[in-house]
């Protein structure tokens, strides 16, 4: 063990994390834009993002099948191979197909990074793993910021959707090199002496198979929300992109002081307290205007903050006989619901815009390059009204949360924590 270096390690995986990340942002940036240039509805662009979703659970539960057999290197050098594939498509994409490929490659590397990272950040801190998985995971709003402001920026000087998405690929080739360079231990399951046989069996645990299904629900409410909130709240305000990156700079903070908050409250009670306020955010994000609309982002954004890490921790610290494959059944199944859900509702968008618009109106003509000014108008103010119902709809996914977290926490206190020891040890 004495040759591997964990804090580098720990900076190859942020800077993974960080394009999966910076991807997820600029695609919510530019992603009203693509619409115009490529003509595409709100339910092909819905079809386009939800694309990287699926890519992600497809490459995450592959690779958390493969990742004790090939090794945690391997699988991150394809993530590298991955990404690189996929940006330089979106740069050269010609339309609705070239982009649909190209977001799916990005979510397949997005995927790949989560399937070897997660198990490689518990291995290498397995004395603290809720912890420090919150720290890994902060690059992911933290990307999200960085990618927003980019976006931001670049618009504001002229710059083109196709050098934002270029700008990736630096940090794309730096975690490609680090990588490469880097010793890697065996995962921590492995090293533990916990057979493949035990570590499936224990995905058939009544309370993994329920955290599975709240994973559902914290991924929509987090993901689906950050990916849309532009598209959602653009007639609301001027500054809908600024919400997001808001609600993401929140997420940055908690969760780089994720310690003593974890310490405290425990990861069930992290999780109780996290969807009340998510639920509250959400509530504000679709019930306000103007200045209020940041209230409910910072809100929104303490309540989703800690969701994903420590719903990734829960498992390594109560279940850990799952392994990498229950790390990564979690995230798989969490982008998979967010993947389902963004198809669904860029539908139910265009058939609410279209109900908002003047009786026997079509859409297609109202959003095509032969509207009118009063058809543009009009369809504003559809839009305008049709982004909080979506976000109201959503809405009930956090309050059936803060019920089964509530049920999760009173169960947990009457539990003791369990160890890692292969079946007969002691």
């Amino acid at each position: 063990m004495s040759a591997i270096n964990r804090n580098q390690l720990f900076v190859a995986s942020c800077l993974a994390l960080l394009v999966t990340s910076l991807s997820f942002g600029i695609r919510a940036g530019i992603l009203g834009r693509l619409g115009v240039e490529f003509q595409l509805s709100a339910e092909q662009l819905g079809t386009i993002a939800a694309t990287a979703f699926w890519g992600f659970p497809l490459a995450i539960i592959i690779g958390g099948m493969v990742v004790d057999v090939i090794g945690m290197k391997k699988l991150l050098v394809g993530a590298g191979i991955f990404h690189l594939a996929g940006i330089l498509l979106t740069v050269f994409a010609t339309g609705y197909w070239s982009l649909f490929l190209s977001t799916l490659l990005i979510g397949m590397g997005n995927g790949t990074v989560e399937a070897a990272c997660n198990p490689l950040v518990a291995t290498i801190y397995s004395d603290n793993k809720t912890t420090k998985l919150n720290h890994f995971h902060l690059w992911f709003p933290g990307g999200i910021v960085i990618g927003t402001l980019l976006v931001f920026l670049f618009d504001k000087i002229g710059l083109g959707w196709q050098v934002q998405v270029g700008v990736m690929l630096i940090p794309t080739l730096l975690y490609l090199y680090l990588f490469s360079k880097l010793e890697f231990p065996v995962t921590e399951r492995v090293a533990s002496g916990v057979s493949t046989s035990e570590m499936y069996g224990s995905l058939l645990n009544p309370l993994f198979i329920a955290m599975i299904i709240l994973m559902f629900g914290t991924a929509i409410t987090e993901l689906f929300t950050g990916q849309w909130i532009d598209v959602l709240l653009k007639n609301v305000t001027e500054n809908a992109i600024l919400l997001l990156t808001i609600e993401t700079g929140i997420m940055v903070i908690g969760r780089a002081f994720a310690g003593p908050v974890v310490h405290r409250l425990s990861p069930s009670g992290v999780l109780l307290f996290s969807a009340i306020f998510a639920s509250l955010g959400l509530y504000l994000l679709g019930h306000s205007t103007g200045n209020m609309l940041f209230v409910g982002a910072i809100v929104f954004g303490i309540g989703v903050c800690y969701f994903w890490p420590t719903m990734i921790g829960f498992v390594a610290e109560n279940l850990p006989r799952t392994g990498a494959v229950g790390l990564n059944f979690m995230g798989g199944a969490g982008m998979f619901a967010v993947s389902v859900y963004m198809i669904f509702m860029g539908g139910y968008y265009d058939r609410l815009l279209a109900a908002k618009l003047p009786a026997g109106s079509d859409l297609a003509t109202y959003t095509g390059s032969s509207a009118t000014p009063e058809m543009t108008a009009a369809l504003n103010e559809a839009k305008k009204a049709a982004g909080p119902e979506i976000i109201n709809a959503t809405l009930i996914i956090p309050i059936i949360l803060t019920v089964a977290f509530l049920i999760l926490f009173i169960y947990m206190r009457g539990k003791r924590k369990p160890g890692l020891q292969p079946a007969g040890a002691h």
